[in-house]
């Protein structure tokens, strides 16, 4: 396996045991090295520390309660002082270390710190054309996902941090809409998609006890059980929870009164659906979101045909389980015998949302009982499969995965949006919990953070090309590893897959070739049996995410071609699990230095 042993390990030579009381002699060269990555080592987690006490929510998504009773900052003055702090840090990085000093690991966390420095000055001039509200999520929703999955309540103090929280957030709002308004001044303004999915999420929010009649809120119904966790005394509980309710009643409402405000003052601006090409220097931006998301120099138009080969490849292989099953008709045809046959759809009651849980649960179970047939290290982190909560089911993707707390106190999630399960198919079910969950995100997400030996910047920061590419690829990983029980699982699988090759095609349209949204969901539903509201959910998104749906497919491919050289070369000497190891073991990385990784283990074994 390429990860290399521990330094400490390196730095001691093997010596005769009749010798073991004399000390080892150990080059002097090497001493320096080891020196010198310590003191790396030390510095990037310094920095990274730095970076992270500028946000109070990054501190708490880590499972620290530094700055608990805070929320981020979310003016431009902060982002500014971001940079500059990454500024220095650069500047530091390269007046106190030299790269030809360090250990090839070392080397590699140099290389990244300086690039991912470089690439937020990069993209730092671009930072006003992201909108903060839209169909992607907002603090409407954010706010309230920290407090509920994130802020641990098990003191009395935890309490009123939470509560705190809540007072904070009328802040947070006026510095969002400030920065609204700012934007549309500048003729930067939201897509018309944006404003009633948003508005509808929020106000969900705010519906429930203490702000109406009825059951509580989810913020409420959440404080509740928190504190009546609590060993404290009734007295202390009910002004705990007065104080949340007043803070409910009071600012927190207000903070989402400022919201809707600026969002019916700005949605009458809106003249459409454009991508990034419409905004001032839009294709500059597009530029930069691409290599960004891809960790490549790929141009619009090379991925865009890369897009448009790759749908060509998986529609065959589609039409060949079309044949398999039987199906009489055109591809096309059987994308709605696969959308609309009641087989393959759940009921669109609490049961059947119960029983896609409990069948996605099965297929996480049946990757772990195999898991280390593929893995030489499997994560510690526990996984579970969870609905996403009713309040933000209109702006919550179709799927996705939240990483485990740095301290361990929080599993990796693995979250799926059940808003309608008539527009669910059964198909999909076991390659999204092999995206998603196992063998997927959670294999790679919790296991970088349960690294050893690397910089804290590694251990919970990615590439996306790198990490959607790892969750795509493990999509036809399942397939080897049996998960797949007949032909419409594999199916479900290449819907999966086609739907990420539809991304490269559609990003780009968007984005660099002026599709409009008519188009782009036209070309969706031609070429993939994705369920009409998917469609809908994930044209927008890409509306509203310039770049980031291309770097799935770009991952994938790459991290497969490895592997194809990997198993040509090696031939019998070729081990998956080593490859794997070879993948994950050092965390993420832009693609460019995982080839290199991966072209020192076909090396090291050829030996």
């Amino acid at each position: 396996m390429s990860m290399r042993p521990a330094l400490a390990m390196l730095l001691l030579p093997l010596v005769p045991l009749i010798q073991a009381s004399a000390p080892p002699v150990v080059p002097a060269a090497k001493v320096a090295e080891g020196a010198q990555d310590a003191a790396l080592l030390t510095f990037l987690d310094r920095a990274f520390d730095e970076q992270v006490a500028l946000s109070p929510e990054t501190q708490t998504h880590l499972g620290f309660r530094t700055n608990y009773d805070r929320l981020d900052d979310y003016t431009d003055a902060a982002a500014q002082r971001r940079r500059d702090l990454s500024e220095r840090q650069l500047k530091q990085l390269r007046a106190q270390f030299r790269p030809d000093q360090l250990s090839e690991s070392a080397r590699i966390s140099y290389r990244l710190f300086e690039y991912e420095a470089e690439r937020a000055r990069d993209s730092f001039r671009f930072r006003k054309l992201r909108f903060p509200v839209s169909t992607n999520g907002s603090p409407a929703g954010s706010i309230p996902v920290l407090l509920i999955n994130n802020h641990k309540v098990d003191t009395v103090e935890d309490a009123r941090a939470y509560v705190a929280r809540l007072r904070d957030t009328e802040r947070v709002m006026r510095e969002v809409a400030a920065t609204m308004r700012e934007q549309a001044a500048a003729g930067i303004v939201p897509n018309k998609v944006n404003f009633a999915p948003a508005r509808a999420d929020a106000r969900k929010v705010i519906t429930g006890a203490p702000f109406d009649a009825g059951a509580d809120s989810t913020l409420m119904a959440d404080f509740r059980k928190k504190v009546g966790a609590l060993d404290a005394p009734a007295a202390t509980e009910e002004a705990l929870l007065r104080d949340a309710q007043a803070a409910l009643t009071g600012p927190f409402r207000r903070g989402f009164d400022t919201l809707f405000a600026v969002l019916d003052e700005i949605e009458p601006k809106s003249k459409g659906n454009f991508g990034a090409w419409s905004l001032p220097d839009g294709a500059a931006y597009y530029a930069d979101r691409l290599k960004n998301s891809t960790t490549t120099s790929l141009t619009a138009d090379q991925i865009h045909a890369l897009g448009l080969r790759q749908v060509a490849a998986i529609r065959q292989e589609m039409e060949a389980i079309k044949r398999e099953v039987g199906f009489q008709g055109t591809l096309e045809q059987f994308f709605d015998h696969i959308r609309t046959d009641p087989k393959f759809k759940y009921p669109n009651t609490e049961e059947g949302r119960e029983a896609y849980l409990r069948d996605a649960r099965a297929v996480i179970a049946s990757v772990m009982e195999v898991a280390p047939r593929y893995f030489r290290v499997l994560p510690k982190a526990p996984l579970e499969v969870r609905a996403v909560e009713k309040w933000r089911e209109g702006t919550a993707s179709t799927a996705f995965y939240n990483q485990p707390s740095a301290d361990g106190s929080r599993p990796g999630i693995y979250y799926v949006n059940l808003v309608d399960m008539n527009q669910t198919q059964k198909v999909q079910v076991a390659a999204i919990a092999a995206h998603e969950g196992a063998p997927g995100h959670h294999f790679q997400i919790a296991r970088q953070q349960e690294l050893s030996g690397i910089p804290k910047f590694r251990r919970f920061g990615g590439y996306g090309a790198y990490v959607e590419g790892w969750g795509l690829y493990s999509e036809r990983l399942a397939n080897e590893m049996g998960v797949y029980k007949g032909p419409y699982d594999r199916f479900g699988m290449l819907s999966l897959q086609v739907w990420r090759a539809i991304r490269l095609v559609l990003d780009t349209g968007i984005h660099a070739k002026r599709w409009d949204r008519e188009q782009a969901i036209a070309y969706f539903k031609a070429n993939s049996s994705v369920s009409d509201t998917d469609i809908a959910r994930e044209v927008d998104r890409y509306f509203n995410w310039p770049g980031q749906a291309t770097s799935y497919m770009v991952g994938q491919l790459k991290i497969a071609e490895l592997r194809q050289r990997a198993e040509r070369e090696l031939g019998p000497k070729f081990d998956i699990r080593d490859f794997h190891e070879v993948v994950l073991g050092q965390g993420a990385l832009p693609l460019d230095v995982l080839e290199e990784q991966v072209t020192r283990y076909i090396a090291d074994r050829r030996r």
